[in-house]
């Protein structure tokens, strides 16, 4: 369902008429958008539209703003008292017999924290959502606390938020913000936003922008300054907060949100690597937890008993409810990185060739913390296979947020005992498995354009030559430099690639790996024996996994995990000559 289809009404409130739309079935939780500046409604039309499949869905123009009318006169006009009448009125037309779940943006979050911590809107808000917007009393004793105990690293995080501050003093200035947007900052804020923001063109900014922008100026001028000069010491939120905080944020700092518990005690905390406007850059995600949110604290309301398992992991404000696909899930690392994943409450696809591994590797996910887990079973090295898988998971999980291509194999000796059988097995698996993975998940997350991350597992031998492993070598070094090609294509995107590249890691892999030139029974030795050197190393691939999460969290490039990988890179840099000499050694097999 579209905004466009959505039932409009009027609501009188304080002199104002309040343009309110609505979507999905009223007989459903209410969830109310408030729009930020200089915003109208429309600014949540694509997460307005994926929330009403499951929710009767509101959003007002704020006063001033859109269709709404505007305050006579501006000056005083728009004060958080009054904005909270006019929420009052909203919440009580939509939603008169039950409280209401509360979603601002910006300022609309500005607002949303008013509303949610003064005493006259107790039992009229469920839970509330935050994002890129703090409470004018918090942010006001944030300040007040910096200034009275004031450190070198205090003093940085005040300088770091006068800075990103910038506008806030502009916009009280009289006269200039009026003349500026109704000139050129209003003709140009659409492509300014495309530009900077990477906001998909479209119908939205609407046409109202240059007059929203100038009357809510009066927004900055009518709070400001008094809320944070006299912040309220009772700004206490009677209703659960969720947190989400865009990491790229041009105007807050994160740390605006340290003390943030003191405040809302029953708080939710989630991250998002995106700039301020995540309403149309990021619908997916938001909806995603504005509607797990909003479906636990009703489940907590209705005395339904929570989940008996919950994400846990240290990434869970990061990953909660994406989908993260890996490929080789059925053991080794491909396995530890879909539990990692789990444990930070990502949904799961787990992919091998392995069927029955990949089963018991979904199964895990769910009882680790994964809301949904899959298994699929497919070859990727088979390019129609993949095919048809990226096809269904697009149609029955979603796109992609996270794409692991980790499924690899492992093959010995020399170059001349090599066969062209063995070369295209395992190309066809170490490189053309990652080529698909990229080319048809990579895709769908270009066309939806709200970003993601690429991680491909490359190695150590990517960047260490070895007279026993010419094959093998070649196939990850090709993913390593894959990858960095692909970095610098998708970073326009918002995609991140990541390339893995671990040393010996105590995995299945050097028992199913493949010795050419020697006869069967000599391969069984030396399999056995390079399991038992493996394991005498004893580096598990939990930490492998750990890596390749904080490789997303970070947009990291190039990830050497153990000290012998690591070595080996600063070698490649430094003094590639010994690295050389290094690679002429016989193997110990």
């Amino acid at each position: 369902m579209s905004i466009e289809q959505a039932t409009e009404r009027w609501v009188r409130t304080g002199g104002v008429e309040l343009c309110v739309a609505e979507l999905g079935d009223p007989a459903r939780p209410t969830v109310l958008l408030v729009h930020g500046y200089p915003d109208s409604k429309e600014v949540w039309a694509e997460v307005a539209s994926r929330l009403a499949a499951h929710f009767h869905v509101v959003l007002y123009d704020v006063r001033g703003h859109g269709r709404s009318t505007a305050p006579r006169p501006l000056r005083g006009g728009f004060t958080l008292e009054k904005l909270t009448d006019d929420f009052l009125a909203v919440a009580d037309a939509v939603s008169p017999d039950k409280p209401v779940h509360l979603v601002g943006h910006d300022w609309g979050s500005v607002q949303a924290w008013e509303f949610v911590t003064v005493e006259r809107t107790e039992g009229r808000i469920a839970s509330f959502t935050s994002m890129s917007g703090p409470s004018l009393d918090h942010f006001g004793h944030w300040i007040k606390k910096r200034m009275a105990r004031p450190t070198p690293r205090r003093a940085a995080q005040l300088l770091g938020q006068g800075a990103k501050s910038w506008y806030v003093y502009l916009l009280h200035t009289p006269v200039l913000p009026e003349l500026a947007w109704r000139g050129p900052l209003g003709r140009q804020w659409p492509k300014i936003l495309q530009r900077v923001e990477k906001v998909p063109a479209g119908d939205y900014p609407t046409a109202s922008l240059p007059q929203d922008a100038a009357r809510g100026a009066w927004l900055y001028r009518d709070n400001v300054r008094a809320r944070l000069r006299r912040p309220r010491a009772d700004a206490y939120a009677h209703a659960p907060v969720q947190l989400i905080t865009p990491t790229g944020d041009a105007f807050l700092s994160e740390r605006l949100y340290d003390d943030l518990e003191q405040w809302a005690p029953q708080l939710v905390r989630r991250s998002l690597p995106a700039k301020h406007w995540v309403p149309r850059t990021r619908p997916d995600q938001l909806a995603a937890w504005i509607g797990e949110f909003v479906t636990a604290t009703e489940d907590t309301a209705a005395g339904v008993a929570p989940r008996d398992t919950a994400a846990s992991g240290p990434y869970a404000d990061r990953f909660g409810g994406q989908l993260v696909l890996v490929t080789g899930a059925a053991s080794g690392i491909g396995r530890a990185t879909a539990y990692a994943f789990a444990e930070a409450g990502a949904r799961i696809v787990a992919v091998d060739r392995d069927a029955e591994g990949a089963a018991r590797t979904a199964e895990m996910a769910r009882l680790i913390g994964a809301p949904d887990a899959w298994a699929e079973t497919v070859d990727v090295s088979d390019e129609q296979a993949m095919e048809k898988l990226a096809e269904k998971v697009a149609a029955e999980y979603g796109v992609v947020d996270v794409l692991v291509n980790n499924a690899g194999v492992g093959i010995s000796g020399s170059f001349l005992d090599t066969t062209p059988e063995d070369w295209k097995k395992v190309l066809d698996v170490n490189l053309w498995g990652v080529i698909h993975g990229c080319r048809l998940f990579g895709k769908q997350m270009a066309d939806r354009g709200q970003g993601g991350h690429i991680v491909n597992t490359a190695s150590a031998a990517a960047y260490q030559p070895s007279k026993a492993l010419p094959a093998y070598s070649t196939s990850k070094a090709a993913v390593l430099m894959l990858s960095e090609c692909l970095r610098a294509e998708l970073a326009g995107r918002g995609i991140g690639v990541s390339a893995i590249c671990p040393g010996l890691v105590n995995t299945n892999i050097t028992s199913t790996a493949r010795f050419a030139g020697v006869s069967a029974d000599e391969e069984k030795r030396r399999q056995r024996k390079s399991s038992r050197l493996y394991g005498l190393r004893n580096y598990p691939p939990e930490k492998v996994a750990d890596a390749v999460l904080k490789a997303v969290v970070r947009n990291q490039a190039v990830v050497p995990v153990t000290p012998e990988a690591r070595g080996a890179r600063l070698l490649s840099r430094l003094a590639p000559r010994a690295l050389r000499a290094i690679a002429r050694m016989e193997p110990p097999l």
